[in-house]
């Protein structure tokens, strides 16, 4: 069967990801097992029946199943977006799996001292899941790239517990929280994670509650990305745990009409018009990014905000530098955190800031 489906595959390489555009997936002579997947099959039965460093390619159709991977070095390689991962139809019988029973799409889950590895997941979509699109915890070297994340209940494509991810090139829109999550965890408290480097680059993130959130994690570079139409762009979330969150980077971004009203919630205040927020954070770099026409009337509104988080923690130590902030009310910068010691706003093209007199032009 394993032999059928290489051969199925390397007719695959040559003709259908050529006539869509796509990268050729690995063939036979990576050393590795290739399997297919056709509308009206099994995407889990070929991730069950998979060993470490496969690929299991999934062919243009709607599959009505969650998928849960927990062998390392798999590849769950779509054919673009006609590639398309729904729920499964409510039967009243017991959920498939743990992802199904979570509420999520794709769940790559490993366990404390035991991570899933170098799994990847490429050119597909998930929609209309109660949860999360992609759900990863526990994992290392997770790599999700031209990914459509759409209509999920709380997030796009989250993570938590993880390392060194490379979040590339996907397009999250529509998803009840965030488009993209990155957490410590997010079933109990404690200090920041130190995520090893993980990447969130050139995504486009439109129509969420939030475009990109970064909530009690440290060491990420958020760069690239264009966000629009959320309630907020990016939300940087700390509190009073130790290691502090922050010792990020988020540049290079655009950030334009972030309008969308989003009610409080008992964590949040209402949030409209914000473009960066930082809340409890500590070095980090917000750098060279243009952040246009955010308009709102919240407490969490306007172009860059720093703001005392909502259990007290200050921003410390953090370097707002070289942006581009027009148009946004009711301000372009604001220092909501006056109490935050050590933060700096440095050669800022903008109109407005509160208070008056950071902006360099």
């Amino acid at each position: 069967m394993r032999r059928k489906h290489m051969k199925c595959l390397a007719g695959i390489t040559v003709s259908t990801a050529t006539a869509l555009g796509l990268a050729a997936v690995p063939s036979a002579a990576t050393g590795h097992g290739d399997h297919v997947v056709r509308p009206g099959e099994s995407i889990q039965s070929a991730v069950d029946a998979a060993h470490p460093g496969d690929t299991i390619v999934i062919l243009p159709g709607t599959y009505h199943e969650s998928v849960l991977v927990t062998k390392p070095g798999l590849t769950l390689q779509g054919m673009g977006r006609r590639t398309v991962i729904t729920p499964a139809a409510a039967d009243g019988k017991k959920a498939a799996n743990a992802c199904a029973a979570g509420g999520n799409g794709i769940c790559v889950i490993g366990a404390k001292g035991r991570t899933v590895d170098g799994v990847t997941i490429r050119a597909l979509t998930v929609s209309g899941f109660s949860k999360s699109g992609v759900w990863a915890s526990w994992t290392d070297e997770l790599a999700v790239r031209k990914v459509t994340a759409r209509s999920n209940g709380t997030w796009g494509i989250a993570q938590e517990r993880s390392t060194r991810a490379d979040f590339r090139r996907n397009t999250a829109t529509g998803n009840g929280d965030a488009g993209i999550f990155i957490a410590n965890s997010v079933s109990e408290e404690g200090g920041a994670t130190d995520t090893g480097g993980t990447v969130v680059l050139d995504n486009s993130v439109s129509g969420n509650r939030i475009g990109v959130t970064a909530r009690r994690v440290r060491n990420l570079v958020i760069d690239g990305n264009t966000l629009t139409g959320n309630c907020s762009g990016v939300f940087v979330v700390g509190d009073e745990s130790k290691p502090a969150a922050g010792a990020m980077t988020v540049s290079g971004n655009r950030i334009v009409k972030n309008n969308k009203f989003c009610p409080a919630t008992p964590r949040l205040s209402a949030i409209q018009g914000s473009g960066i927020v930082l809340t409890g954070s500590e070095r980090t770099v917000v750098r060279s990014n243009v952040i246009r026409d955010n308009v709102g009337s919240t407490p969490l509104s306007g172009g860059i905000l720093l703001f005392k988080s909502f259990v007290g923690a200050l921003n410390t130590d953090n370097t707002i530098s070289e942006n581009l902030v027009r148009g946004n009310q009711p301000a372009d910068l604001a220092n909501r955190d006056t109490s935050g010691k050590g933060n700096t706003f440095v050669s800022n093209t903008c109109g407005t800031s509160v208070p008056a007199g950071m902006c360099a032009g």
